[in-house]
């Protein structure tokens, strides 16, 4: 198994933000994907891409989003985590709004954009 030895793993769909409380001594292995993270009082931005490791050196809060699907694995003992999905619009959604705005648009006289 990719994971053996490891406390937990993480599925995560592309845009889903993990926040991490308390997670010092945490180590995230990412094996599919790409992983972004913050730590809290800490200027770096991390980017993990498959086949990285990094131990989370840090108190507080940490913030972890996937970009792209993408599978880690986690050794943790006490750690507090929250998933979020992002949602991100389907094209019909983003289309339909296009739609309503051209409709808003003549509804208050003003001419609709032209593409």
């Amino acid at each position: 198994m990719v994971c053996a030895g490891y406390t937990k793993v993480w599925d995560l769909a592309s845009g889903e933000l993990v926040t991490l409380d308390g997670a010092r001594g945490t180590t995230l292995r990412v094996t599919r994907g790409t992983l972004w993270l913050t730590l809290e009082r800490d200027t770096r931005d991390v980017v993990l891409t498959a086949g990285d490791s990094f131990t989370i050196d840090r108190g507080g809060i940490t913030l972890i989003e996937a970009r792209g699907s993408t599978t880690v694995c986690v050794i943790a003992r006490h750690v507090y985590e929250v998933h979020r999905r992002m949602h991100r619009p389907t094209l019909t959604e983003r289309f339909n709004s296009w739609l309503d705005s051209i409709d808003a648009a003549a509804d208050s006289g003003r001419s609709a954009p032209y593409y």
